[in-house]
C-alpha cells in the first residue's frame, strides 16, 4: 500500500497522483488542505518542510520528485 500527500490546486500533486493511481492498486490519498491533522506526519517525513507531493511506498518515500508546492 502506498500513501500520497497532496494539496488541492497543486499541479505537481495532480501529475504524481495520476501516475500513482496507474501504478498502485492500493493508494491512500491524503489532502493536507482538507486533513490538516495529517500535516505533522508529513512534516516528519520531509524533515520539517511543508511541501507536497510526497509519495510513501513502504520504507521508501519521494519528496516532490518533479517539483512541488510549499504550503
Amino acid at each position: 500500500m502506498a500513501i500520497i500527500y497532496v494539496r488541492e490546486g497543486c499541479p505537481k500533486c495532480d501529475e504524481l497522483l495520476a501516475a500513482s493511481r496507474r501504478r498502485y492498486e492500493n493508494l491512500s490519498v491524503v489532502d493536507v488542505g482538507r486533513n490538516p491533522e495529517r500535516v505533522p506526519e508529513l512534516v516528519k517525513l520531509t524533515g520539517g518542510k511543508r511541501i507536497v507531493p510526497v509519495l510513501v511506498d513502504g520504507a521508501t518515500f519521494r519528496i516532490a520528485p518533479d517539483g512541488g508546492s510549499e504550503f
